[in-house]
């Protein structure tokens, strides 16, 4: 069909004429409403991005030396990006002297490995590369994972105590009653030290 015939047709349905793949000998067209035309490719386009696997590799450093503490917290961040299905590359830096002592960062690196097994896996043995060692660690698969601890603590906290009908009327703490029967009671010294005061009541 020519072109003036194309043109005819579509208008004639009142529809637009789409070229839909130029370098074809000859080219190919189609006879569609060209917003709708629209709308169907970029929903394909989003479906096919959702089925895309996205790699992101997060990257935590340590060091020969580092504080226990501060492993714990690396360890924390890097348990949370495997739980997100992220990659973790590990990089223990040594600096100066420290190179003479390469075995002690490799058990540093070894026992976070270690500490991070129910989450992930190295896709290597760690390798000393210049003055750093590396490793990619990559997350399990979600049926072997463990659960990321922080969010298990967060949903065992304890909810708030409410407060009490008279902490929600005037937002201070209940008075405590003193019982009368107690002040009245006599003391093992005899006379009760009390029993010259007058307690007034609480109704």
């Amino acid at each position: 069909m020519d072109l003036a015939a194309a043109i005819n047709l579509a208008r004639q349905n009142g529809v637009d004429l789409v070229e839909i793949a130029a370098t074809a000998v000859p080219p190919v067209c189609r006879i569609v409403d060209y917003g709708k035309f629209k709308y169907e490719l970029a929903k394909k386009e989003r479906d096919s991005k959702k089925h895309q696997a996205v790699n992101l590799v997060k990257e935590v450093q340590l060091s020969p030396r580092i504080d226990p503490h501060d492993l714990g917290i690396k360890r924390e961040h890097t348990i949370a990006f495997l739980c997100e299905d992220m990659k973790v590359k590990a990089t223990l830096r040594f600096r100066g002297r420290e190179m003479a002592h390469t075995e002690v960062g490799k058990e540093v690196m070894d026992r976070f490995l270690e500490q991070l097994a129910p989450w992930g896996h190295p896709d290597f043995p760690p390798k000393l590369v210049g003055k750093a060692i590396n490793v990619m660690i990559s997350p399990l698969p979600k049926n072997r994972r463990a659960k990321n601890p922080k969010e298990s603590k967060e949903s065992e906290a304890p909810a708030p105590a409410k407060a009490s009908e008279a902490d929600a009327s005037n937002g201070r703490p209940e008075p405590v009653r003193v019982s009368t029967d107690a002040a009245s009671k006599p003391s093992s010294f005899g006379q009760s030290p009390f029993s010259g005061l007058s307690i007034p009541t609480q109704g």
